[in-house]
Formats: C-alpha cells, structure tokens, sequence
C-alpha cells in the first residue's frame, strides 16, 4: 500500500480538488491519503473538518500552530500505514497520475526512493530567477555529494516507508526537501528520477517560496554534508 502524505498550510481555495484529484487517480496498489493541517488560519482548517463526501482513505491529522512543511511531512509519515510514502503538495502544481510513474522503481527493487524531476518550461510563472535557483541549488547538492541529480527540490517524493522513516531529519520547513536528499544519499541510496507535469503557480497566487528558502536550503545541505546527525 501506498501512503500519500499531504502537508497543507492556507489552501482554502485549492485543498478540495487537490484531494478530490488524488482519491480519483488510478494507481498500481491501495493508497491512502494523509492530510495534515498545518495551521491554517485562512479557513483550510474548518473547510477539512466539515467534509464528508471523502471517503475512508482519507485520514485528518491537525498541528495547532503553524510548523512548517517539515513538521508536516514528518507528522503524516508518524501515521503512515503503507509499505511506500509519497509526498504530494496541496497547491496543485503538481498532478497525482504521475505519482504511478513513481512507483515502478520501488515495486521492482530498483530503489527505494524515486523523485519526480520538473521540466520547467510551458508557463510563464515560471520566473528567471524561480528556475535558477531551483538548478543553483541542485548544482550545490551535486557538487557537495559527488552525485548527478536534476531536481532536489521536487515536491513529488516517493520512498519505502521504513527508509523514509529511518532518516534523521530535522528541519521543519521547506528545507526538508534537500534533507531527505542529503540523508538518502548519505544511506547510499541510489534516488531513480523520473520525468513529471509541473503547473508552477505565481506569487500571488499563493506560491510561498521566496529567495530567503534558497539560502536556508544550501545552509541545509551544508549542515548535512558535514554531520550524520
């Protein structure tokens, strides 16, 4: 079975048809889907808690405050009742029918962890700057791990569960994403990438990256690089 793990902070207007999408996608196993409210204040939070309509693969799990995406992930990962752990954004950047694109590499033993690679091209919220540091930041992981991956920073993640839950990980905010690289790599995990649909979002629509993440993220991959631990 297949554990979806959906982190979600102030979606009101996109949280429905994210989930709504994902209980309609065919995958090649069982799945369930992880919600975690991380503190919304925009109305996500009462929206999730009156819907009915899901059915019993979706589970509801709520942090009081605002944690992080980090905090998030590790949280719906803690409930995860799948032998396979996917994280999939609410925001709707991403489509849940490539997540079985995903799966082929962990069902055959390929690996243990397969990352869904952006190609970055097809709509203009895609700014200069967005791109470069997502290829910047992935330039340093390269460098820094003397390994060849093209997307650290893919919100499309799928790892065997018991993997996923081994790595020592402690960044409770975007920074998690090159977290999990460092420490799988770390393991000696070999990360099989496959391509998948991306609909970048623009910054007044919600996108919550800034430039201030691409620095935490190289301080993360620095930290990481330099302790186990």
């Amino acid at each position: 079975m297949l554990s979806i793990l959906m982190p979600v902070y102030n979606e009101r207007e996109r949280v429905e048809r994210a989930i709504a999408e994902v209980l309609e996608t065919e995958l090649p196993t069982e799945f369930e889907l992880i919600v975690v409210n991380d503190g919304s204040t925009d109305g996500t939070a009462e929206l999730l808690r009156s819907n009915a309509s899901w059915d019993g693969r979706v589970r509801l799990v709520e942090h009081p405050t605002n944690l992080g995406k980090g905090a998030a992930v590790k949280t719906a990962l803690e409930h995860a009742r799948g032998e396979y752990a996917a994280i999939f954004d609410a925001d709707l950047e991403y489509e849940p029918e490539d997540l079985a694109r995903l799966m082929p590499p962990l069902l055959d033993g390929r690996a243990n962890a397969c990352f869904g690679v952006r190609a970055f091209d097809g709509y203009t919220s895609h700014s200069f700057l967005f791109v470069l540091g997502n290829k910047g930041v992935t330039l340093a992981c390269n460098v820094l791990f003397n390994v060849y991956m093209r997307d650290i920073m893919t919100g499309q993640k799928m790892i065997r569960t018991e993997v996923f839950r081994a790595l020592p990980l402690s960044a409770t905010g975007f920074s998690i994403e090159p977290e999990i690289v460092a420490r799988l790599i770390q393991r000696g995990e070999r990360i099989y990438e496959v391509p998948v649909h991306y609909r970048a979002r623009a910054t007044a629509e919600g996108k919550k990256l800034t430039a201030r993440d691409g620095f935490r993220v190289l301080r993360t991959l620095l930290r990481c690089r330099f302790s186990r631990a």
